[in-house]
């Protein structure tokens, strides 16, 4: 499941160099990033020459208000301090950009191509700073899904997510040391010709590039 963002990014690469990717998706829900994310999604599947599908959900964009979605919604963009407000602003901003059961559904149609096909492992971007207000971000509902699809599925399709365990500044370090393509990661909220620099998800990457001591490679850095 690559969405292009830093999590999906690593967990991709790690997962090419271990045992291989067969098939790369992305899904289209109507969020403002969408054609950035299929953008940098594709060129990153060319580098490393691996298939890739777009998979609509206009569906999922008609029964949502999020932020991520709606055009008459504002996008939070909250400080730096504030994102460590776990049972505040932190908590606030997840509720204004959730996308109602959207890593389920993501999850199963992922899970019927492996179903299909026989790919017994759905790689997900997972991580532990995202999961301290996403519950569907956690170990506790890998394990859930995995029991579910266990029953579900004719052969055997389980989630795996590399880097579930740690925090968006370990994920940096990590796609430096396994050299993984964070040239051709977007993580901003707005498909703009450059990330916005205000979003969540942008003050998210800037905050664990600087921790990390790395220049961040879509903005120039080398």
């Amino acid at each position: 499941m690559l969405s292009s963002g830093l999590d999906s990014v690593v967990a991709f690469k790690k997962e090419h160099d271990e045992h291989g990717v067969a098939l790369a998706i992305t899904f289209d829900y109507g969020q403002r990033a969408a054609s950035k994310e299929i953008e940098m999604a594709r060129q990153i599947c060319a580098r490393y020459h691996v298939r890739h599908e777009v998979i609509e959900l206009p569906w999922l964009k008609q029964i949502t208000r999020t932020a991520l979605v709606s055009r008459q919604a504002e996008v939070p963009e909250p400080t730096e301090a504030e994102l460590d407000e776990i049972k505040g602003r932190a908590l606030e901003t997840a509720h204004l950009v959730w996308v109602p059961n959207r890593n389920g559904a993501f999850i199963n149609i992922a899970a019927a191509f492996g179903d299909a096909y026989g790919y017994n492992r759905i790689v997900c971007g997972f991580n532990a700073e995202e999961g301290a207000t996403f519950p569907d971000n956690t170990p506790a509902y890998v394990d859930a899904v995995n029991k579910s699809l266990a029953l579900s599925c004719e052969k055997q399709v389980q989630v795996v997510a590399p880097v579930i365990h740690f925090d968006k500044e370990e994920i940096i370090r990590e796609g430096v040391r396994i050299e993984a393509p964070l040239d051709l990661s977007w993580s901003c909220y707005f498909a703009g010709e450059k990330p916005c620099g205000k979003c969540e998800s942008c003050m998210r990457r800037a905050r664990a590039f600087k921790r990390a001591g790395v220049p961040d490679p879509s903005l120039g850095g080398v």
